[in-house]
């Protein structure tokens, strides 16, 4: 029998959401080379001195400095703490794991400005002055699940019988950790970097009720958006962070599939020695 030639409404849906999805994202490049300060068609003419006025903003090099001094601190702590944790909850049966490891995944599902003004709260009821400091222990408590979703994979992959192998061998368990498991789950603590440390460098509103005198680029780029005729340079601040977040989340890609073949390969590996 023949099947239907009727429209395929899925297919349809399919290309509307990806259309509705990036197309702000792909008219973003465009004005930014848009030779008006009016982000309107028709496009005026072709020009590069949005990006060259970049480099004249003291303001801007401050605010980018903060953010890159943020998203370091945030994707070190994030991946330690994830390490820890996803260590925990893949090896060691302990009291509470399951209501422990969801409260810990808690701000997945909760909505940012809820963390970020109970944050405020808290920050302001303890006396502790607004700076970049808090906008880390904001960021941290946001990342460190995706952390934890990232590196409970590398843990839960890896096999278990060549930490019982080294410890066989005479080997203490930290050094073991050092030189077996470490290696293997590097992947994913590499994909768990990247991904905490795009997750913060574009982060808003954790940072907007959280930052002191010292902005971060994502509120520097809010106040510009007051001024229309700094809209253009904004336009290219925004893509030049779309090409880095586009090539961070890549490489984040790359380590996880690499960190999946190789659980792949140890597999194959220990079923051959069994």
């Amino acid at each position: 029998m023949r099947r239907g030639t009727g429209i395929n409404w899925l297919a349809v849906y399919a290309v509307a959401y990806m259309v509705f999805l990036y197309a702000p994202a792909i008219l973003l490049p465009i004005f930014a080379v848009n030779d008006s300060t009016i982000i309107a068609f028709p496009l005026r003419g072709f020009t590069g001195k949005w990006f060259a006025d970049l480099w004249s903003s003291e303001a801007l090099q401050a605010s980018a400095l903060n953010s890159l001094y943020v998203a370091v601190s945030t994707c070190i702590v994030s991946t330690l703490l994830g390490v820890c944790a996803a260590r925990a909850a893949t090896r060691y049966p302990f009291p509470g794991k399951k209501g422990i490891m969801g409260f810990i995944m808690l701000p997945l599902v909760l909505p940012e400005i809820i963390v970020a003004v109970a944050l405020l709260v808290v920050l302001v009821q303890l006396g502790l002055d607004l700076s970049l400091w808090t906008v880390v222990l904001g960021h941290v408590l946001v990342c460190t699940p995706f952390s934890i979703a990232v590196l409970s994979s590398a843990f839960q992959g890896m096999d278990r019988s060549l930490e019982e192998a080294s410890l066989d061998l005479g080997e203490t368990r930290f050094n073991t950790f050092r030189r077996v498991t470490l290696p293997l789950v590097m992947p994913g603590i590499i994909s768990s970097l990247l991904i905490t440390f795009t997750i913060s460098l574009d982060e808003f509103i954790i940072a907007f009720f959280l930052t002191g005198t010292d902005a971060t680029l994502p509120v520097y780029i809010w106040s510009q958006l007051r001024f229309p005729a700094k809209l253009p340079s904004v336009m290219a601040l925004g893509t030049i962070l779309l090409l880095v977040t586009i090539v961070l989340l890549i490489l984040a890609e790359w380590f996880r599939r690499r960190s999946t073949a190789r659980r792949g390969e140890d597999i194959s590996i220990a079923g051959g020695l069994a």
